[in-house]
């Protein structure tokens, strides 16, 4: 049987080595990204040693595109694309013109031709969905007005490249061609491609608007009656797949814009977030093979070979763009926070820039040094990310403090509900709550709403930490106190006066996020009540090991639960003698072993009373 098995060897060399050194960049408190683009450099053709398939690592990293957008799509709704096109649209025009002039002015330094520079400038522009949408993520902005513009403008660069590209063939013909050479396409040929394209755009929206948004819930409602779950798995992926597949066939749009609003249209029925939880492992996966594909395409050498190239590209990508987005941002009247958060967000380029490098260098508009300093430019950029997010916290006070940007800066904010109110993620600095004897409810989702409610019919001081920025605006129309931002950094624990408060709930579902808190709350008070949520009894005893006092398994719960309402249904009749006798608390002789009930005390609270009175 022949073992030549291009495919596995790429997957597995790829994962493998992205693994180790995405471990190792951790534990080096670098971000694991680094590591994957390491190890796409160890495992492509300019370093010794194995090399991958180059053809197969671009299309599974472009799985990971698809799966990545299908998952934004998922937490975006039509309502929050248009909140933000009053400045993604024109935001995102100008800065891809100011980043193609500026690419357009080192091309002429180098000597290159007009053309060249275009193409070269045009690849400069555009930012990586993949490093964009998972910088987001990390820092938890995704359902943020940052966020939203982000991804809202990352949408109109998307759709720009792909005019770009249906466009650049004809482009091509007609500045190429010599005085008087034949073929030359006329200036109708080319406003009917792009017209065409245009239409098709607006058809594959309308068609996703009238189909789709039709027949996907319908589709996926369908398989979920059916109870089997891998179905209903399988339908999310053939749906995530097939309209981005779809989209790219028959409608000419990129395949991530077809995976988008798949997962948008997708949003509107309840079980969006079962279709998220189902395609998050292979998401993940496939998005760490984008990284590792990345790195197969850059030459080490090319930095040693043309250092000062390289930096006016890096500069142009980090600097210039960034610059461009934060005086756009500014200009519609955004404050100098979600200003610099765009900038950061756009300060890189990725899979867009390959592709267009690759049909520039095709076409011959592009010399192969304009290929080499995009990748460079590329990997370089995506591996200083996290700086330019860094550096937020560190520019963002000076700003404020100027004159000049303070009073360019203003107070909008597409959530109308509370314009002026601090957004999720940004610090709240110098407010601690007045709050003492209080409990800190940390995360307002299906558990924390219901934790919530008891706190307050049961008159109990709390204050809640969220960092959705919907939730923030609902509890605070409420009257409810409430810390936008993330729980597992000390700052804004210490707004939550964590020194003085009773007990802290962490009603989180994320163990290993909820144990960064546990950690956090106990460096800070080290005596403070600490309960936190599970789903299984590693997580149970991780929590505890933290220093959690009381850790609540779900899935227990609901087992004791069932068997407290079973065996209530099948007590015997007790005659006047033995319903005199005491009673045992929780004498359940039928009970499975391991749930058989014990008294209520401290440490094991009544079912119904766990969430409330905590």
């Amino acid at each position: 049987m022949p073992h030549d098995t291009p495919l596995i060897a790429t997957i597995v060399g790829g994962i493998g080595l992205a693994f180790i050194l995405g471990t190792i960049a951790s534990r080096l408190r670098i971000p694991p990204l680094v590591g994957y683009l390491v190890a796409g450099v160890m495992v492509g053709p300019h370093t010794p040693g194995f090399v991958a398939d180059q053809s197969l690592a671009p299309e599974l990293a472009e799985m990971g595109v698809i799966l990545l957008m299908f998952g934004v799509g998922l937490h975006f709704s039509l309502k929050d694309l248009l909140s933000v096109r009053a400045i993604a649209v024109p935001g995102a025009v100008v800065q891809i013109a100011i980043a193609t002039v500026m690419g357009s002015a080192l091309a002429w330094a180098l000597g290159w031709t007009i053309e060249s520079g275009f193409v070269f400038g045009l690849a400069l522009s555009t930012a990586s969905t993949v490093v964009l949408l998972r910088a987001l993520q990390e820092r938890r902005l995704i359902d943020t007005e940052k966020g939203r513009i982000a991804v809202g403008w990352l949408i109109v660069e998307d759709l720009a490249m792909v005019l770009a590209l249906v466009l650049l063939p004809a482009l091509a013909t007609m500045l190429n061609a010599s005085d008087g050479a034949p073929g030359v396409p006329s200036d109708a040929s080319i406003w009917g491609v792009l017209g065409i394209t245009l239409l098709k755009v607006v058809a594959f929206v309308a068609f996703m608007l009238i189909v789709g948004r039709r027949v996907i819930p319908w589709v996926l409602h369908y398989v979920a009656h059916t109870g089997s779950r891998e179905l209903f798995r399988l339908a999310v992926f053939a749906i995530a797949l097939g309209v981005a597949f779809g989209a790219a066939k028959l409608f000419g749009v990129s395949l991530a814009l077809g995976a988008f609003f798949a997962g948008m249209i997708l949003s509107e029925s309840e079980l969006s977030h079962r279709a998220a939880e189902e395609t998050l492992p292979l998401r993940d996966a496939f998005a760490v093979l984008f990284f590792v594909s990345v790195g197969m395409m850059f030459d080490p050498m090319s930095v040693v070979n043309e250092p000062w190239p390289v930096l006016a590209t890096l500069l142009i990508i980090m600097i210039g763009k960034s610059v461009g987005a934060f005086f756009i941002v500014l200009a519609f009247g955004y404050p100098i926070s979600t200003a610099l958060a765009i900038s950061a967000s756009l300060a890189q380029i990725g899979e867009f820039s390959f592709i267009l490098a690759g049909l520039g260098v095709g076409l011959g508009l592009l010399p192969e040094q304009g290929q080499d300093l995009i990748l460079a430019g590329a990997i370089l950029s995506i591996l200083l990310n996290p700086v330019a997010f860094g550096a937020i916290g560190w520019l963002r006070p000076r700003l404020e403090k100027n004159a000049l940007f303070s009073s360019m800066a203003g107070t909008k904010s597409v959530a109308q509900a509370s314009p002026v109110a601090p957004e999720v993620g940004q610090q709240e600095e110098n407010r601690v709550t007045e709050k003492t004897g209080h409990t800190i409810l940390v995360g307002y989702g299906r558990v924390g709403s219901l934790v919530g409610d008891s706190l307050k019919s049961g008159n109990l001081p709390y204050l809640v930490i969220e960092d959705s920025e919907k939730t923030v605006f609902a509890l605070r129309d409420q009257g409810i106190e409430t810390i936008a931002g993330n729980a597992a950094k000390a700052d804004i624990l210490r707004s939550a006066n964590l020194a003085e408060a009773q007990r802290i709930i962490v009603a989180i579902p994320n163990a290993f996020e909820a144990g960064q808190i546990v950690q956090q709350a106990k460096a800070a008070n080290a005596i403070v009540d600490v309960i936190a949520r599970a789903h299984s009894d590693a997580e149970v005893q991780y929590l505890t090991d933290l220093g959690a006092t009381s850790v609540i398994m779900g899935e227990r719960e609901i087992a004791r639960a069932i068997i407290d309402r079973v065996m209530a249904d099948t007590q015997p009749v007790l005659t006047p003698t033995e319903e005199a006798e005491e009673p045992v608390i929780g004498a359940f002789p039928n009970r499975p072993e391991g749930l058989a009930a014990e008294p209520h005390t401290e440490e094991n609270p009544p079912l119904g009373r766990e969430a409330g009175a905590a």
